[in-house]
């Protein structure tokens, strides 16, 4: 059966993540600042509307895909956020990576309102998003994600229960630490093979089958001509930004700061997409460190 879903933020992960919904056949209303996000998501049979709140005030689902903290919890509380919009029993679930703080504080205000509420992180990157096979990291209670479970299903292939509210971003920001960290390792090694008159095909077909195996190597080739459908393979367009690395990164340093944990190669990696970005970089994909790590001083 049709479920009234609004979704909230259309850009590379949020759309292609709300089509797979109307895809399943769920009534899904599309919301996103860029009017070109909401045609190309009205195009492929969403539903679009003026009237966001009235929308929120009919759904039984609200899902949010934002870019960082400041904009979930600008969407989520207030006089006018989704909280003070919401029904009761309106299921809420938000995709963005966040700090762990922020979700806690939205999960918090949702409970005093009686809303059930997940952060959920997702994993996987636009080709998960586009093929509806993102892992999905969730925080939370049970019956929540129990409730969220069947539409999760239509947008990934993993779903995993970290915990209660705010768990789901700090095992997030765990991964994505990791992933900025493999990402910069794997560029500087095929940029050795490479200096050295290497193929960069060869170097990754042959790491690809050793100890040197990972996630950015085998699927995510950061380097030009050697994967295809990769952002590498079309100029770093269409993927996961610098600048979304780069928040990534400091929420894992964040994090590190206020738990005392040690994290020298994840701020490390920090500052190098840092250094990335401020070069003009932000809005590549952020395999294009790749790029970074070629030129010369």
């Amino acid at each position: 059966m049709a479920t009234n879903i609004v979704f909230i933020g259309l850009g590379n992960m949020g759309l292609p993540m709300a089509q797979n919904l109307v895809r399943a056949g769920h009534a899904v209303t599309g919301f996103d600042l860029v009017p070109a996000s909401v045609r190309q998501f009205a195009d492929g049979g969403g539903l679009v509307s003026d009237d966001q709140a009235a929308a929120i005030q009919a759904a039984d689902i609200v899902i949010t895909m934002l870019p960082a903290s400041r904009h979930v919890l600008g969407a989520y509380l207030g006089d006018t956020g989704i909280l003070a919009q919401a029904r009761s029993g309106t299921l809420l679930i938000d995709c963005s990576t966040i700090s762990t703080e922020a979700a806690r504080q939205v999960g918090r205000a949702a409970q005093e309102k009686g809303l059930p509420m997940l952060d959920a992180p997702v994993s996987g990157g636009t080709a998960g998003a586009t093929n509806g096979t993102l892992t999905f990291m969730v925080g939370g209670e049970a019956s929540a994600l129990a409730a969220a479970r069947p539409y999760l299903d239509v947008m990934g292939k993993a779903i995993f229960h970290a915990g209660g509210s705010g768990c789901g971003q700090t095992v997030k920001i765990c991964n994505n630490m990791l992933l900025g960290i493999l990402m910069i390792g794997t560029s500087e090694a095929i940029r050795l093979g490479v200096a050295n008159g290497l193929d960069p095909k060869v170097v990754s077909d042959v790491m690809a089958k050793s100890s040197g195996r990972n996630w950015t190597l085998e699927v995510y080739n950061p380097c030009p001509g050697v994967a295809e459908n990769v952002p590498a393979s079309r100029g770093y367009t269409g993927g996961f930004g610098v600048d979304l690395m780069l928040k990534d990164l400091g929420l894992a340093v964040e994090s590190a700061l206020a738990s005392g944990a040690s994290v020298p190669l994840g701020a490390l990696s920090r500052n190098l997409y840092s250094l990335h970005s401020k070069a003009g970089s932000g809005a590549l994909d952020f395999s294009s460190i790749y790029q970074m790590l070629g030129e010369k001083a």
